[in-house]
């Protein structure tokens, strides 16, 4: 029986192999150097935030079952790798809507941005263009139109559009984001009201924000938050800035009930762009919209924010895609936490993917570098995914790439295999 002989450690060795990473002084850096995952980007955004804030970017309507079931659906899927094919480089780059995209994600719209970190949507719109990718701005944005384009001018600009009760601010919106250049409008037609936010009920949600003993006291450890807050532009709706009143009666006038499809027209003949339909959320909506004529559709519940038990847009999207996939483009939001979940999407027929809590995760952890980070790490883990599938461009992927895994089933199907 051999014995392994010992000897003493040669200090030079030693050095070698016990190389000490060298202290970064940068301390918004080191924090986002250390965040691999999107969900690492939201640790530190709520440590960094005021609950009020955070919550409302991180929450959902009522019980916010929509959400979990929207990120539960990219967790239930089952991938297959292709073999011995040569994924040295892969392009990730696609065109959604008439333009190019380096990536299969754009930043989706989002409201009251500015008040999750001061920078906002010009940290957004900059870090979205430096990527090659569009970025969308809310009707319910904290920037305006112009300065949106001034922060990304060579990039894609989209709009996404609230038809309110006073028409003609609408009509006033859609022509100033056409005039500024935006290539794209997005017509969301799934908030005729406001859906039930218990957190932002809860936590007094409003803009400037409510004062309580409990807003304080959380706010104490935060003092970075409320320095920002108090050094920088008052918070408002910088595109609706015109109208007046306050934030419940802006909310109020944005969404409207008796929006109908003449509005839907209506749009069309103002707006020289590709217009495109964002939450829709079933299979014979988005056949009567592909006979209408629109450049495209969002699959999407509103990250969950609207009506809770909603249908899953990923788990909606083969079927939608298999009815109108080739006659028009069809994207997708809500769930999306991982590069792998983009892949997945593109791989079930999804043409294009947008990211609304991940991008504001990056922005509240560190303002436009968190936001840099954000897109690095998706993009890492696009083209990891990518690569372990074999496959050297999006359109390569199919849905023989992906199982989705049931979880839910109809009762009905249920019934059928009993």
């Amino acid at each position: 029986m051999s014995t392994i002989r010992r000897q003493l450690p040669n200090p030079a060795e030693l050095l070698e192999l016990m190389q000490f990473r060298r202290p970064d002084l940068d301390g918004k850096r080191r924090r986002l150097s250390r965040a691999l995952t999107i969900a690492d980007l939201r640790r530190i955004a709520k440590r960094r935030t005021p609950a009020a804030a955070f919550d409302y970017t991180d929450g959902a309507a009522d019980a916010e079952i929509s959400l979990a079931r929207a990120r539960q659906a990219f967790r239930d899927i089952e991938f297959h790798p292709s073999i011995l094919r040569d994924v040295s480089h892969v392009d990730t780059s696609t065109t959604i809507f008439g333009g190019p995209s380096a990536l299969p994600f754009g930043i989706a719209p989002t409201g009251f941005t500015r008040l999750m970190q001061t920078e906002g949507e010009i940290a957004g719109a900059g870090a979205a263009g430096a990527a090659g990718i569009p970025f969308t701005l809310s009707t319910l944005g904290t920037t305006s139109i112009e300065d949106v384009k001034a922060a990304n001018p060579a990039g894609r600009n989209w709009f996404q559009l609230y038809v309110m009760r006073q028409r003609e601010i609408s009509y006033g919106l859609v022509e100033r984001a056409a005039r500024a250049g935006f290539d794209t409008l997005f017509f969301t037609v799934d908030t005729p009201v406001a859906g039930a936010r218990l957190r932002d009920k809860r936590n007094g949600f409003s803009i400037p924000p409510q004062l309580s003993l409990g807003t304080v006291i959380n706010a104490i450890p935060r003092p970075w938050w409320w320095f920002d807050f108090l050094t920088t532009p008052p918070l408002e709706f910088a595109s609706l800035s015109s109208t007046g009143g306050t934030v419940g009666e802006l909310l109020d006038a944005a969404m409207d009930p008796s929006i109908s499809f003449d509005d839907l027209e209506i749009i069309r003949s103002l707006w020289p762009g590709k217009i495109v339909i964002k939450g829709v959320q079933n299979v014979e909506d988005s056949k009567k919209l592909v006979d209408l004529g629109v450049d495209g559709l969002v699959l999407s519940n509103h990250g969950g924010r609207q009506l809770d038990r909603a249908p899953v847009p990923f788990h909606l999207l083969p079927d939608v895609v298999r009815e109108v996939g080739a006659d028009t483009e069809v994207a997708i939001d809500t769930g999306i936490m991982d590069g792998a979940d983009i892949v997945a999407a593109i791989a079930m027929g999804a043409k294009f993917t947008l990211v609304g809590r991940a991008y504001l995760y990056g922005l509240m952890a560190g303002g436009r570098a968190g936001v840099d980070r954000m897109i690095e790490i998706l993009t890492e883990q696009i083209v990891r995914t990518m690569k372990l599938l074999q496959v050297q461009t999006l359109d390569e992927l199919t849905p023989a790439h992906v199982t989705q895994l049931e979880r839910l089933v109809p009762r009905e199907r249920a019934r059928a295999r009993i």
